[in-house]
């Protein structure tokens, strides 16, 4: 389905929401830097891990809400408390007054009305999108979400340390736009309910459901291992944003990345991980496609474990140089353990679901992720006490065992499969 065939709401978000991407990745992945400076690293763990808590909450309300006031409602409402959150988030960060305390609520604000605007546009595609055409639509919006971690970082890495409360106002000043957008011409799409229990029901009964729904994966001992793996793995993977951002700052010292002649390119280590969270955006939009097909050739047991053992190797390898040549090239092992499974996972998640039951079994699965980004902080605060080397250490061991976890998973799929085929 190409571009110029997609319903007016999917052209104004596509180029809208790009252009806040943008905005917003030119300082997002610094965010662990910021707080760690103004809190220290024990403090900024547990903090972020509060703000995820919340995020986590929303979300789940999310649905329910897109449902009840209806698609536009929620993503304008959503567009303007991001807008304003970061705009006193930007005020906190001026020149005139510096609060990092009121800097974390405005973050904590901004991330609650983001999981409350991502639910309401996933179901506005699937309201004016039809069925067959939903995962190319899907592909594009992905694909600007990648466009804009490519560049916002690049950017961002030259400003971030000088300009923080430039790029925060131009990204509160782009939610803002991106709202009165989004109210004047955004239509709204939420299906007509005459009866839907959904509509009429109380929110925390509707929580409540959610909860009940995540049942399911004690009820699946093969799924359930799906769960703690994922989880166990997520711990590698958050680090691209907390972390990893952390120890460039603290360990790379200002290096040469090429020098011709007088003229020379030095980058520090904010400028450094800039540079590393471009590389991986950029990775994953030249490879998703060629590594999917690639991986298709292999088992399934190849592709998770294979990617939790590779995500393990770099996530070590990561504590072992400062050298940005080298971070470069463990970044691109990194990123090639995030595309070896992106194109199964949701493949393979429906294979595993009983029809009946499929949508509980995704709903449940995002809990690798939900549950994966809240613990994830903790290693911040981990390197007080282990260092930077042994925290590394420790996160590749956590992804070593999430790769033994699928292989004993994929053993019990046999056993289950063999003795269906066999009844």
């Amino acid at each position: 389905m190409r571009i110029r065939d997609w319903d007016r709401n999917l052209k104004l978000r596509l180029f809208g929401e790009a252009l806040v991407h943008i905005a917003f990745w030119m300082f997002f992945p610094f965010m662990a830097i910021y707080f760690t400076e103004s809190f220290g690293k024990d403090k900024a763990g547990l903090l972020l891990i509060v703000s995820q808590i919340f995020s986590v909450i929303a979300s789940l309300m999310g649905g329910y809400c897109a449902d009840v006031f209806g698609r536009k409602r929620m993503m304008v409402l959503s567009a303007y408390g991001q807008g304003a959150a970061f705009f006193f988030f930007a005020l906190a960060s001026s020149p005139w007054f510096t609060s990092p305390f009121v800097g974390y609520l405005c973050f904590t604000i901004a991330g609650i009305c983001g999981a409350f605007y991502w639910p309401a546009s996933q179901a506005m595609v699937a309201d004016v999108v039809p069925e067959e055409h939903r995962s190319s639509v899907f592909a594009v919006f992905y694909m600007s979400i990648n466009v804009a971690v490519v560049v916002g970082p690049i950017i961002g890495g030259v400003f971030y340390e000088h300009y923080l409360f430039e790029l925060l106002l131009a990204t509160a000043f782009l939610f803002l736009f991106l709202a009165a957008v989004l109210t004047k011409w955004l239509r709204e799409t939420v299906p007509a309910r005459e009866n839907g229990e959904l509509v009429h029901g109380k929110w925390y009964e509707f929580l409540w459901q959610q909860v009940r729904q995540y049942s399911v994966i004690v009820r699946d001992r093969i799924f359930l291992l799906f769960i703690i793996a994922g989880i166990l793995v997520a711990q590698t993977v958050m680090q691209l944003d907390l972390l990893i951002p952390v120890y460039t700052k603290d360990t790379v010292e200002r290096q040469t990345l090429f020098s011709f002649g007088d003229w020379s390119f030095t980058l520090t280590g904010e400028k450094a991980f800039g540079l590393l969270i471009s590389e991986n955006g950029l990775l994953v939009v030249l490879f998703t496609v060629w590594v999917t097909k690639w991986m298709e050739r292999y088992h399934e047991r190849t592709a998770f474990a294979g990617s939790s053992i590779v995500y393990g190797i770099a996530i070590f390898l990561f504590g072992q140089t400062t050298s940005i040549w080298g971070l470069i090239l463990v970044m691109g092992l990194f990123t090639f353990g995030e595309l070896m499974t992106v194109g199964i996972q949701q493949t393979f998640i429906s294979k595993l679901a009983p029809e009946e039951m499929r949508g509980q079994y995704f709903a449940a699965a995002s809990l690798r992720w939900t549950i994966g980004r809240a613990i994830a902080p903790l290693s911040i605060t981990a390197t007080i006490w282990l260092g930077y080397e042994w925290t590394f250490f420790l996160l590749s061991m956590l992804s070593f065992i999430s790769a033994a976890l699928y292989m004993i998973m994929f053993q019990l799929l046999e056993k289950r499969q063999t003795h269906k085929a066999l009844t």
